[in-house]
């Protein structure tokens, strides 16, 4: 493992989903200084379904994110954490699907009714030190305006792409539209060197953590280096076709102002993506025409399941731009 020097530069990861650990389980070898703010509107799986059935946060994002940074050698508490229950009978539907994980952080915030002394007990039973943190203190729902002009509710429902074709998302919004924030996220956010958006789904993991607006006020006022990682690909419906312009211009129109000064892409389009997933399709690295933002176009791939970045190809992307 590299060294993790004193003056690691303190970063500041925004979004949630497979994309957030993918990264934070690159950048724990180069600096202990993470933080990680997750979004609140997950209303589907295991995470949503304890989230109706207690009225409680959803802890899928936050648990996901602590076993992404468990240490190298603890990685049996990481699958540990994230192992789901299969659903083989009728006696077991209460636990099929749930991932063991939202079960412990559901007990902590059952038994102390806290959702950060709950994260806090959580993340010291598996040796996690870092900032794991919800993007808002109450859930979020999260909506969406088609650009047929439909609504759509639900985080879930814009997953698995109810909307549909030919029409795709025009606007997404929360509600509550202005969600209290938590003091610490604020202070890590003014505080911290580096504040990276992505990968992730753009409408459903990254917007609906940089549209709550205190969050979006530092993100667009803060002078500090900013990076939003382009996603590996496509996914089908969310952003078909979708082009690094396009991702631009959708921030823009959802903050008023592309708040990010560099630009990661991958540039290794050679693994085959598998048959179970031909629906994605790769970002193909494209000069963006406007703006001075700083493109970095390289090889970031996971070379074994390339609709991912690669951890460790990430992270040294990050380190070596900053």
């Amino acid at each position: 493992m590299a060294d993790k020097k004193i003056n690691a530069p303190k970063i500041v990861c925004l979004g949630g989903g497979v994309g957030t650990s993918v990264l934070i389980r690159g950048l724990k070898k180069y600096t202990p200084n993470i933080t990680v703010v997750t979004s609140m509107a997950d209303d589907g799986g295991s995470s949503g379904r304890l989230r109706k059935a207690y009225n409680v946060m959803p802890p899928g994002d936050l648990v996901s994110c602590i076993a992404a940074l468990t240490e190298d050698e603890n990685k049996e508490l990481s699958s540990l954490l994230t192992y789901r229950f299969p659903g083989l009978s009728r006696e077991n539907k209460i636990i099929d699907g749930h991932k063991l994980g939202n079960i412990i952080m559901l007990a902590e915030m059952l038994r102390t009714k806290n959702i950060y002394k709950a994260l806090e007990a959580t993340k010291k039973m598996f040796g996690v030190k870092a900032d794991i943190l919800p993007a808002s203190d109450q859930r979020t729902h999260l909506s969406a305006i088609t650009k047929d002009g439909r609504r759509v509710h639900g985080e879930t429902a814009l997953d698995v792409a109810r909307y549909a074709e030919p029409y795709g998302l025009k606007k997404i919004y929360l509600t509550p539209k202005a969600p209290k924030v938590n003091k610490t996220v604020l202070d890590r956010l003014k505080e911290c060197d580096i504040i990276v958006s992505g990968p992730g789904d753009l409408y459903t993991n990254q917007l609906p953590v940089l549209i709550i607006p205190q969050i979006k006020e530092i993100l667009l006022n803060k002078k500090c280096r900013k990076i939003f990682v382009l996603n590996i690909a496509n996914k089908p419906f969310e952003t078909k076709g979708f082009k690094a312009e396009d991702f631009i211009k959708s921030i823009d129109e959802h903050l008023g102002s592309f708040p990010f000064d560099t630009i990661i892409e991958n540039n290794n389009l050679s693994p085959k993506i598998p048959s179970r997933y031909k629906k994605y399709k790769y970002i193909k690295p494209d000069s963006i025409a406007k703006g001075s933002y700083k493109e970095v176009i390289k090889d970031v791939v996971n070379m074994d399941f390339p609709i991912y970045h690669d951890s460790d190809k990430l992270a040294k992307a990050i380190l070596e731009n900053i």
